[in-house]
């Protein structure tokens, strides 16, 4: 039964109990009177005492449901940034295997590298080895071939072309035999014809 329901039935009790006891004898009509407001005073009384608690009650209802929307907006908003933050976690992840992929195929390079350059070294090496070995030799045979033929070669030329010019005693010939069009025997006999005989 609700409060208002309580209190009607109790006014609705009383007035039932005045009508009865002025109905009654008197003495017994005042004593149902007296207790008929006691009951009121009484009642009175509870009221002022529950209508507080009653306020209160609805205020920390009140606040509970603030408080409960509150933590219910934060949750929200904490589940929408663990989403983002997990969103930035695939990305950096993502990127983080870019880099992995891209820094590994730069160690690759620079391991290719690294071997180019220990072979050139390598190579290097083998040339000046040969350089100092061969070179001057092969300037004293050129010197020496010179000395003896009086011819001067041009070494710029295409494989198959002897270009150069032979110094004779009297003037300078100018030598140029394609190779691929004579023979050997014929290209040698032209070359020893510069030379001379005479000692």
């Amino acid at each position: 039964m609700a409060q208002g329901d309580k209190f009607q039935y109790l006014e609705e009790t009383g007035e039932v109990l005045v009508g009865y006891v002025n109905s009654s004898q008197l003495e017994k009509v005042r004593l149902v009177k007296d207790e008929h407001h006691a009951l009121f005073d009484n009642h009175i009384e509870t009221q002022k005492i529950v209508t507080p608690i009653l306020k209160d009650v609805a205020e920390i209802e009140e606040s509970a449901g603030q408080m409960l929307m509150d933590m219910e907006e934060e949750k929200m908003r904490q589940e929408r940034e663990l989403e983002s933050l997990g969103e930035q976690l695939r990305q950096a992840t993502a990127k983080s295997q870019m880099t992995d992929a891209e820094l590994q195929f730069l160690q690759r390079e620079l391991e290719s590298l690294r071997n180019g350059e220990h072979e050139l070294e390598t190579l290097q090496t083998e040339v000046e080895e040969d350089t100092t070995e061969v070179i001057p030799s092969a300037i004293f045979v050129a010197k020496l071939f010179y000395l003896i033929t009086k011819i001067k070669w041009e070494y710029d030329t295409q494989p198959n072309i002897l270009k150069g010019v032979h110094y004779g005693a009297d003037l300078a010939t100018p030598i140029n035999t394609d190779t691929s069009t004579r023979s050997r025997s014929d290209v040698s006999d032209q070359l020893w014809g510069f030379v001379s005989t005479e000692w």
